[in-house]
């Protein structure tokens, strides 16, 4: 009997260490989680971090040149992580540029390349690590910069980008605003591939004004190549004027126009005020036996300053020099510097073309 007890007593023993052995441990602290999951979530994604920001650009607004994607940068959920960041720029459903860019801060950003001028796109941001990737931001929208090119009969030049598509004569100078005409010599010779018969020749200029020296001068031009010449006595003459201090009526505003037929067309000469800390837009359209110079204060949609037609006489020789060459500013003809470009002149948006002028960024 007292065998049976101790037995039992024995079992009862074990069976309690084994049934202890069993049992789980204790909780510990949390020791926190990794970040990456080799497991994708709904969206794809296998990396637990949220997805980024998009700040900048957003809302589907024109862009200045160079392109510049800003977003703000994340944090694991759980525990830190060294993220890089991938960029993705598209055209509708078409992945149109992609790249990487890696930040320490609360922002980074991504300057995409090869984007067409003018157009509308989409982009998106994720952060990666370790073949690992996060969620998709939102899709944010921009339209492309103008751009500057020469292409057919069609000129854009924003000059606001440190460069040009027109070659430099004498002394300018690139600022954040556009490009300086420094003296008299100064101009950009734009030469078109394809002579443009009729269109529009447009530009936002400011500093240009009565208080330049200068006497019947120039603040652009357009005349018949291959070579520059005189434009004053060219077959394809085109001139905007602008009389400086010199002149006996400094600010008289005028243009003329010669169409391949000897025949000087003028606009109505007028007197105004210029003011030397304001943009004036400056826009001269043609066709065949017609042309116009218009100029608008601030901006291509202010007020009118000045307005006027050729004289009228019209004509039927369409505008059509072999060698179609368009300037900023002109180069010296036989009244020699004092009738050449009106220095101190601040250009920027210039466009030429048979179509609509384009949307600058402002």
């Amino acid at each position: 009997m007292i065998r049976k007890v101790l037995f039992s007593a024995a079992a009862c023993v074990l069976a309690t260490a084994i049934a202890c052995s069993k049992s789980a441990p204790n909780p510990s602290s949390p020791t926190g989680s990794s970040p990456s999951d080799p497991e994708a979530a709904a969206d794809g994604s296998t990396l637990k971090i949220p997805a980024p920001g998009t700040t900048s650009p957003t809302g589907g607004g024109q862009v200045s040149d160079p392109v510049t994607l800003t977003a703000s940068t994340v944090n694991g959920k759980y525990a830190s992580v060294s993220l890089t960041y991938r960029f993705q720029v598209r055209s509708g459903s078409t992945v149109v540029a992609e790249g990487t860019s890696t930040s320490t801060g609360s922002s980074v950003s991504f300057q995409p390349s090869g984007l067409n001028s003018d157009t509308n796109y989409s982009w998106r941001v994720r952060g990666e690590s370790q073949g690992a990737f996060g969620p998709w931001s939102s899709d944010a929208t921009f339209r492309s910069p103008v751009g500057a090119f020469i292409r057919g009969n069609e000129l854009r030049d924003p000059l606001t980008i440190g460069r040009t598509v027109g070659e430099i004569r004498g002394p300018a100078q690139f600022t954040a605003q556009g490009l300086k005409l420094l003296d008299h010599t100064s101009h950009v010779l734009y030469r078109l591939p394809t002579t443009l018969n009729s269109g529009e020749f447009s530009m936002m200029i400011l500093g240009a004004d009565e208080g330049s020296e200068g006497d019947k001068s120039k603040v652009f031009a357009m005349q018949e190549g291959p070579d520059e010449g005189d434009v004053t006595d060219d077959d394809y003459r085109m001139t905007a004027e602008l009389r400086g201090r010199n002149h006996p009526a400094p600010g008289a505003t005028t243009c003329r126009i010669i169409m391949g037929d000897g025949v000087s067309r003028d606009c109505n000469r007028i007197q105004k005020n210029f003011d030397s800390t304001r943009w004036y837009f400056w826009s001269f359209t043609w066709s065949t036996g017609n042309a116009r110079l218009q100029i608008r204060v601030d901006n291509e949609n202010g007020a009118v300053f000045y307005e006027s037609a050729v004289h009228p006489g019209g004509g039927t020789h369409p505008y059509r020099p072999d060698f179609h060459f368009l300037y900023l500013g002109v180069p010296a003809g036989r009244a020699g510097l004092i009738d050449a470009t009106l220095p101190g002149g601040t250009y920027k948006n210039v466009y030429a073309g048979p179509g609509p002028r384009p949307a600058f960024p402002q």
